[in-house]
């Protein structure tokens, strides 16, 4: 019997015709149903499309704050919602030949998320999943998540209010191999004032960046001074999936960086929230969030499930340089400049035990010397050997010294960073009534617990007075940034301390002429001591002041000031300072004033405060009391 064939050719033929003619017309026809199965759900006004694309409520209607054009399908989707959904569902339909290239890959958070309200056909589309995702997610098997907070640094200009990121634990991996996820400005300016003009109005742009959390802590320049706190946050398994899925979306992806909103912390909110959509983060703030009140409200939603402290190598070696006399603190440094440990531990009366801790001090200030690159290479391996040498000769620790850094107070758990001030005084003869407001953010004279000693950091500084004899209401004082970093020397650190400050202040001549004037007032200087024993400083200052008041419109002028602070009792701070400066160009005169700031610390969310100064301007003299009540939200 004979068989019946077919031509192979007519089969070829035969499903090139098939495919011709069903699949792009049924494809065609799915995706129109999509469509209409998506407006009629009204999935474009659903919370969780504006968390995927960052949509927020503005003066002129909704609009991402994503900047990058790339992260559109729809030429209108930056400002609408429904045109940018509708090219995203037709984007899923579109033939590439490389995977990657596909809107599946690009976007995997809106196609999970589309795929599953819209219950898609994994086989009706070209590309059903993303395996290059799927692929990292096997290999790395995440498995919890935890914000980091590196404390602030004041000589780091991105750095001043501190910064948050997330780290994503794998199951297989220690802490520190963890993938790291921060937003930030991409600049190379060090100096502050500019870095944070350009930041105020978004001239950075901002990007996502993920690093294994070694090489981001290596990142910072400055880390080897900021103390870090881990946050654990409860996040499940396929929350941290959700994490990842809108990460991959975004990223190479810019945003306009503000310093104030869209920054490292606000940003951290849509990760979060496309984890976990019934978090409220993102719509509570609209005008500023400082990182710090960013762990406030994540902690105020249930996310933090416990803290760690990680301090900084600078406070390891003042922790080990405090429980050491200076014999052994010089033996140290003996051993850091190369002296044989032999000859630099010969100091009478040094026990064994100190002798191992001065061997610990030595590595660690040596590790910090080669970390800002004042030494080689090879004069760090040659002495840290030499060092690691001593040390395993002297035995096991008997652990007679003080081996743990204490944790210090949680940043968390300090003062909220806005301050609502109320108050009343005596100017001369004159009362008045005074009323003060501060979004941001550390005042010297406020509770150091959970900040860092001896830092100012002021932005938008209003004081307003009322002089009832007079009926005035006049504006006293407006601080734009007002910045002291105080930092200790000692034998291991050589720090300089500095100020600026720029606003507008009232300059009085004489009893009845008291006008405001643009300030600009930078200096640098020498500070000692800190903690128990009080901070004491000394500066070296120029000022200029501008303003229509002063006859020549100008005064220029350079002098100095000093001053000591110390805490008693834990809760009781007294600051004493005296300032001379003489404006020796345009408008010449010279200016001392001497004052006396108490502070006593209801909570860390109150306190009063008592100040007293004395001022001279040129031949003019007036005194000035006053009490505030100080209130921080």
């Amino acid at each position: 019997m004979a068989l019946f064939r077919i031509p192979p050719f007519f089969l070829v033929t035969l499903w090139c015709a098939f495919s011709a003619a069903s699949s792009p017309a049924q494809d065609s026809a799915y995706c129109e149903e999509l469509l209409a199965s998506a407006a009629e759900q009204r999935l474009h006004e659903d919370r969780y499309w504006h968390i995927l694309m960052h949509y927020q409520d503005g003066l002129f209607g909704i609009e991402s704050l994503v900047d990058d054009p790339r992260f559109f399908l729809s030429l209108k989707g930056k400002t609408d919602p429904k045109a940018e959904i509708r090219s995203t569902i037709r984007a899923f339909f579109e033939q590439h030949e490389n995977e990657n290239d596909s809107a599946v890959c690009r976007f995997p958070a809106r196609f999970e998320w589309i795929s599953e309200r819209l219950d898609i056909d994994p086989d009706r589309v070209p590309f059903s999943s993303c395996r290059s995702f799927e692929n990292f997610m096997e290999m790395a098997r995440p498995s919890s998540v935890t914000l980091v907070f590196p404390m602030a640094h004041l000589n780091s200009p991105a750095s001043m209010f501190g910064h948050t990121l997330l780290t994503v634990e794998t199951a297989d991996r220690t802490k520190l191999l963890a993938y790291s996820i921060s937003y930030s400005a991409v600049t190379n300016e060090t100096f502050g004032p500019f870095f944070a003009f350009k930041g105020l109005f978004g001239l950075y742009p901002g990007y996502f960046a993920v690093l294994p959390y070694y090489a981001k802590l290596e990142q910072y320049s400055d880390v080897d001074h900021r103390d870090i706190w881990e946050y654990r946050l409860n996040l499940t398994v396929p929350e941290i999936r959700r994490i990842l899925l809108h990460l991959r979306e975004l990223e190479s992806i810019a945003s306009d960086y503000y310093f104030f909103q869209e920054n490292c912390s606000y940003l951290l909110y849509f990760l979060l929230e496309a984890a976990r959509p019934s978090l409220e983060l993102s719509d509570r703030f609209h005008w500023w969030l400082i990182p710090l009140d960013s762990i406030r409200v994540i902690e105020e939603q249930g996310l933090i499930t416990g803290t760690s402290y990680r301090p900084s190598r600078t406070t390891k070696i003042r922790f080990l340089a405090s429980n050491l006399s200076e014999p052994e603190n010089t033996a140290a440094l003996a051993m850091t400049d190369g002296i044989p440990h032999e000859d630099a531990l010969k100091c009478a009366g040094i026990s064994d035990q100190e002798k191992m801790t001065a061997c610990e001090l030595a590595g660690e200030y040596l590790q910090y010397l080669y970390s800002k690159r004042r030494v080689s290479e090879e004069t760090y391996q040659e002495r840290f050997l030499s060092i690691l040498t001593a040390r395993s000769r002297l035995g096991a620790d008997q652990g007679a010294a003080p081996r743990r850094i204490a944790p210090p107070v949680q940043p968390d758990r300090g003062h909220r960073s806005d301050r609502l001030a109320l108050g009343a005084g005596v100017k001369g003869d004159d009362a008045f009534a005074e009323l003060r407001i501060r979004p941001a953010y550390h005042h010297l004279m406020d509770l150091d617990d959970g900040y860092v000693e001896g830092a100012q950091l002021i932005f938008a500084d209003v004081a307003l007075r009322y002089y009832p004899e007079d009926r005035k209401l006049l504006l006293e004082s407006l601080d734009l940034i007002d910045i002291v970093s105080l930092s200790p020397r000692d034998r291991f650190f050589r720090p300089v301390s500095w100020k600026f400050d720029t606003g507008l202040i009232r300059v009085d001549r004489d009893h009845d002429k008291s006008h405001l004037v643009y300030q600009i007032n930078p200096g640098g200087g020498l500070a000692f001591g800190g903690t128990q024993g009080g901070l004491f400083y000394g500066m070296l200052e120029t000022g200029l002041n501008l303003g229509g008041a002063l006859e020549k419109r100008y005064a220029a002028g350079a002098g100095g000031s000093a001053g000591l602070i110390r805490v008693v009792g834990g809760s009781w701070k007294i600051h004493a300072r005296i300032r001379d400066v003489y404006y020796g160009l345009g408008d010449s005169y010279n200016l001392f004033e001497a004052g006396l700031q108490q502070s006593f610390a209801i909570s860390p969310d109150q306190s009063l405060q008592a100040d007293i100064s004395r001022r001279r301007t040129g031949d003019f003299y007036q005194t000035e009391f006053r009490i505030l009540w100080n209130l921080f939200f």
